[in-house]
């Protein structure tokens, strides 16, 4: 199944590691995109566009008036990919609101304000879009240690469905893709310990936790018009882990 974004204007939030890298990689070498890649570490953004050349935005997605500025400024945007995340790991009774509101400011307020200001000029040009959110297997079980994490990706999941139901009349799709444990560096920090890993892939039926490009490939399809009846659903990437 060959996607084809040749002329697409693509903005990907967290871009810079992990996840985000291969969302950059996959759209621009393997579907033909022009990428906006949106990052809070130059670093991270000037080794995408030496790699990929692809436009970047550097800006802290927890700084609203920052984040405004900086969406506003970007230009005609087609489609976006809200992939931004954090995961600060605590137990509940250990859980501090500072790490509860840095955990929604980005996971969910930050999706929040690019989507209001890129589907804002999706409507005025009235020729719809789409729009995936990144959310987890997280949003539907409760997972130890991830009490901050669960509750932002269920919110997540919570304003995919309100976007979806708004924006659909103006032709703008919203979906949201679900992964279990993706091999990222930070999924690696949270589950490359045996003792805690292993439990979790036990209740995968395929017996294995994903790698990006499973992520890459599958929010490629539900930007692309091979998916344009598809508004509205929480897209589970887990190898069957919500079916235990």
């Amino acid at each position: 199944m060959k996607i084809d974004f040749t002329g697409k204007r693509i903005l990907v939030t967290g871009a810079g590691k992990g996840i985000g890298h291969d969302i950059v990689r996959h759209l621009t070498q393997e579907c033909n995109a022009d990428v906006i890649a949106l990052s809070r570490t130059a670093e991270d953004l000037a080794s995408l566009e030496a790699e990929y050349g692809c436009e970047t935005i550097a800006v802290d997605l927890a700084d609203v008036d920052a984040t405004r500025s900086a969406i506003e400024c970007a230009g005609r945007i087609d489609l976006l990919v809200n992939n931004a995340g954090i995961a600060i790991l605590e137990s509940f009774m250990d859980t501090t609101v500072e790490a509860f509101d840095k955990t929604m400011a980005v996971n969910v307020r930050s999706v929040l304000i690019v989507s209001q200001i890129v589907a804002k000029g999706m409507i005025e040009r009235g020729q719809g879009g789409a729009i995936v959110n990144v959310s987890s297997q997280s949003s539907m079980r409760a997972l130890h240690d991830h009490t901050t994490y669960c509750a932002s990706k269920g919110a997540l999941d919570q304003l995919t469905r309100v976007m979806a139901l708004e924006l659909g009349p103006h032709q703008i799709r919203v979906n949201s893709v679900n992964p279990t444990v993706v091999m990222t560096p930070m999924g690696k920090r949270a589950w490359a310990d045996p003792a805690k890993g292993d439990p979790m892939k036990a209740r995968i039926p395929l017996g294995r936790f994903a790698d990006p490009h499973h992520v890459s490939q599958v929010i490629a399809y539900l930007l692309s018009d091979q998916s344009d009846m598809v508004n509205g659903i929480l897209m589970p990437i887990d190898g069957g882990f919500l079916t235990t």
